[in-house]
């Protein structure tokens, strides 16, 4: 077994990462010991040993001290070493330099705090920048500033870690890990067309926001994001569609959960579906739950064995009493247990909203994905245990960080549909050499439609990709 002696300050956060990067990643046999040390040693068998230097909390007392805004880093540096999986690594905390004998390796690479960053998402919650959605902004984010949030940094971290490890003369096998494609789908709206007075309603409150006809959506990215990153304004077209649905001659456009179920079947994987329970938000497209179609869609894919989730409403993602409130009435017409999901609109924060997930002993959200761009927001592409910062506590609620969002690809960044593919195909790469897991959402009511009909083979090439 492996002893990991760690400082005696900070002992929380400096156990929930080894036993993140150590148990979890790497699912090595290992045990910490509290020492008055300055720094992390990780003793092997044998007497050799990796010592980690500890460049952040060594710079705190103990306690919350280090949750301020100056102890984000000011920049970053990107080195080389013989142990990478990459040509370069960033360094978030620490210096490049490593002193390597038979017996011991030193590393100034500060590998548990860098990742304990980019994990727990501190950032996020020292740093109040939102959106007009509540959320974090991608642009502020150290990864996005310094140029890697294209990249699994933590997971680089994790494999210099075991190489270093295995120079040692490390014995233990790590953890067999196998590429996994996770397909979710968040289901902001069932149908296109409900019924012929909401509809009516749906056409004037657009015309009378637009004052517009014959127009499908505007540039303005801040006026136009709706449940699909934009908001789409009735043309002829629409009106036709309408009608065309309603007299049963063709299906509704949104109604899609066949096509997704099958596509996953055919590459016999497990699609995920969530769904939304009310909301007292315009932002929220509510569906009527005791709707017998409603319960036979649940009942479909209950039947197909594929997974039904929770998608909690705009604005629920600091309020437990209206998540309580929708999580109970959907788990009442849900013919699963519900265990996993998404927040509506990526709504998130530090720590608050993982407590919510973990007081109702979910066990894994998706939530963690910039809605800007593609990437990786946490710097991982593993599940992992989420933590709250504020009660220093690990929490039993595992993060499945999201990758690939369609919003994101389509409207923010404006990708061509030969140019989303190719992104999306280097999203997979990276994610497959680390035998991770690609989690990518693809709206029900992402197809059929302007302008999704050109982007129907980019969904399926993600598919074709993960062969």
């Amino acid at each position: 077994m492996i002893t990991v002696e760690i400082p005696n300050n900070f002992k929380e956060e400096r156990e929930y990462i080894i036993e993140v990067m150590l148990g979890e990643f790497l699912g090595l046999e290992h045990k910490i010991e509290v020492r008055d040390k300055n720094d992390y040693i990780i003793k092997m068998y044998d007497g050799k040993e990796l010592i980690i230097k500890d460049s952040f909390f060594s710079a705190f007392k103990d306690g919350l001290e280090y949750l301020n805004i100056k102890s984000l880093p000011k920049k970053i540096k990107f080195s080389k070493n013989k142990f990478i999986a990459e040509d370069n690594i960033p360094i978030i905390y620490g210096d490049s330099s490593i002193a390597i004998t038979r017996n011991q390796i030193i590393c100034d690479i500060d590998i548990f705090s860098s990742s304990f960053f980019m994990l727990t998402r501190w950032e996020e919650y020292v740093n109040t920048a939102k959106d007009r959605h509540g959320r974090f902004p991608m642009e502020e984010s150290l990864a996005y500033k310094t140029g890697f949030s294209h990249r699994p940094i933590v997971n680089e971290y994790v494999e210099m870690l075991w190489n270093m490890l295995v120079f040692l003369g490390c014995k233990q096998s790590r953890k067999r890990r196998e590429f996994q494609l996770i397909a979710t789908h968040d289901v902001d709206r069932v149908c296109r067309w409900g019924s012929i007075a909401q509809s009516i309603k749906y056409f004037f409150k657009d015309l009378g926001k637009q004052k517009k006809l014959f127009c499908f959506g505007s540039n303005d990215k801040e006026q136009v994001e709706d449940t699909n990153g934009k908001k789409y304004f009735p043309s002829m077209e629409a009106i036709k569609d309408f009608f065309l649905t309603k007299t049963g001659i063709k299906k509704d456009p949104f109604a899609t959960f066949d096509y997704l179920m099958d596509m996953a079947e055919r590459f016999n994987i497990k699609a995920h579906f969530f769904f939304m329970a009310g909301g007292n938000s315009s932002f929220n497209r509510q569906y009527p739950l005791s709707a017998s179609d409603f319960y036979k869609l649940l009942t479909r894919i209950d039947e197909r064995k594929h997974k039904i989730g929770f998608h909690p409403s705009y604005n629920s993602c600091l309020d437990k009493e209206q998540w309580d409130k929708e999580y109970k009435e959907f788990s009442l017409f849900s013919p699963q247990k519900v265990l996993c999901g998404r927040q509506h609109y990526l709504q998130f924060e530090v720590p608050n909203t993982w407590q919510i997930w973990n007081d109702h002993n979910m066990l894994w959200d998706s939530t963690l994905g910039f809605a800007e761009k593609e990437g990786f927001r946490c710097g991982v592409c593993y599940e992992y245990s989420a933590y709250n910062i504020l009660t220093r506590k690990k929490l039993r609620v595992k993060e499945l960080p999201l990758i690939v969002m369609d919003s994101s690809i389509v409207f923010y960044q404006n990708y061509p549909p030969q140019e989303a593919e190719i992104k999306i195909r280097e999203m997979i790469f990276r994610v497959k050499k680390f035998k991770g897991n690609f989690v990518f959402l693809w709206h029900n009511s992402s197809f059929n439609v302007a302008p999704w009909q050109e982007y129907e083979f980019v969904y399926e090439a993600v598919y074709e990709a993960v062969r």
